[in-house]
């Protein structure tokens, strides 16, 4: 195990980056597992800043972890269309439905979710195998736009919409749409589409709060370059084609890879996975309290 200083060699990478190219989670959580002590590298308990490479031994809550150079990693994208009512969670104490729940079963890789949605917003999630393309699109850097429709009570008056492109301080921070288009709407409720290039917590309610305003409705209808469309109605998903997850691919200034062909096992699986008869807006009770 090789410690993050100037003399690291140029063969070891962050442990968190390995960890989620093995699609154990998204490198954020990766860095908490390490913080937790759930990795050890070595058979010694990983610290943050800690980097790997190819002959270390590494563990994640004691179960191995296979080494795999990023070319070998299988980049496989789907899109989900998340309804009202779920979590962006692989688990709630509580007992409500997550996204998660709704997603085709994997074998030795997890879905990592790039990007979240809050409970009460519903659309296009995007979820992948590939740590590193998830990383890429979600880094404030690479600059990826989201699109939002948005429905807002009040009414809205030009200055609002300046006030908005220009920028908001927010308690996080300066925030701004770079681009606002009204699509109509009756009374005091309009519908607009935003555009912003960040996915911070609750951004776009937060933007039109700072002007007095309510979004009673909001749902992301776009991701970069893929938009919400028919294939996948509220509560399903589809996966994406080689063209749409090589253009992500590009996006997030990665080399494009072929998407892996679905085993037989795979397909037949992720037919009943897909056809499972679920209530959209179904939420499971919590487990009543023993004593």
């Amino acid at each position: 195990m090789s410690q993050s200083n100037n003399t690291t060699p140029p063969t070891s990478e962050k442990l968190q980056k390995v960890l989620a190219r093995a699609g154990l989670g998204s490198r954020r959580e990766m860095e908490t597992a390490i913080a937790d002590g759930r990795v050890k590298v070595n058979s010694q308990v990983a610290k943050l800043g800690d980097r790997v490479e190819a002959r270390d031994k590494v563990s994640f809550d004691d179960r191995p972890v296979t080494l795999r150079p990023e070319e070998d990693v299988p980049r496989r994208v789907i899109m989900y269309n998340k309804p009202e009512g779920e979590l962006c969670t692989r688990k709630d104490p509580e007992g409500r439905r997550t996204v998660f729940e709704r997603l085709p079963r994997l074998k030795g890789e997890r879905w990592i979710a790039i990007g979240r949605l809050d409970i009460n917003t519903s659309g296009l999630l995007l979820f992948t195998t590939d740590g590193e393309l998830a990383n890429r699109l979600m880094h404030p850097s690479t600059q990826v736009e989201r699109e939002y429709a948005v429905r807002v009570m009040g009414d809205v008056k030009r200055e609002h919409i300046v006030a908005m492109v220009d920028g908001v301080m927010l308690e996080d921070g300066p925030a701004r749409f770079t681009d606002v288009q009204e699509f109509g709407g009756e009374g005091i409720n309009t519908w607009f589409h935003v555009v912003i290039l960040e996915g911070r917590n609750r951004e776009v309610r937060r933007l039109w709060e700072s002007q007095g305003l309510t979004v009673s409705r909001l749902k992301r209808v776009r991701y970069g370059n893929i938009f919400l469309d028919k294939r996948a109605k509220a509560g399903e998903w589809v996966e994406l084609s080689q063209d749409e997850v090589d253009d992500l691919a590009t996006l997030a200034n990665l080399e494009t890879r072929k998407v892996p062909e679905l085993t037989p096992d795979e397909k037949n699986r992720w037919s009943r996975d897909k056809h499972k008869r679920r209530p959209v807006q179904a939420m499971r009770k919590p487990k009543p309290k023993r004593g």
